[in-house]
């Protein structure tokens, strides 16, 4: 939030999420690969806009500073767990500092591919 912004439901009252949002919309527009998981935002985000843009998970629901690790967990997450498994945020919340506060989304399915032998 920038410091004389008062309206949280204000995409101009945030410093870098209308970039944030704009880039989401243009990548899920031109990516045909439904599959793909985009994690988007920063600290103090705002969210909404960030999944209604079409972000997988975002930051920063309750408008706070969010531990920088946290979005490596996230992908980490996701990369290691089986593509048949959809994750939501009560699958990761327990590893991120601040939970569901810091981060929250819509979930995605996880990317390990499992050879068949």
């Amino acid at each position: 939030m920038i410091k004389s912004g008062k309206y949280y439901e204000d995409i101009y009252n945030y410093r870098n999420s209308k970039y944030f949002a704009q880039t989401v919309k243009n990548v899920r527009k031109e990516e045909k690969n439904k599959e793909l998981v985009i994690f988007a935002g920063a600290c103090q985000s705002y969210y909404e806009a960030l999944i209604n843009a079409g972000a997988n998970f975002a930051s920063s629901p309750a408008r706070i500073l969010i531990d920088f690790v946290d979005p490596l967990v996230v992908a980490r997450k996701i990369a290691t767990t089986d593509s048949n498994k959809f994750l939501t945020i009560y699958d990761i919340e327990d590893e991120l500092r601040d939970g569901e506060r810091g981060i929250n989304g819509i979930g995605a399915k996880g990317k390990k591919k499992t050879l068949l032998v």
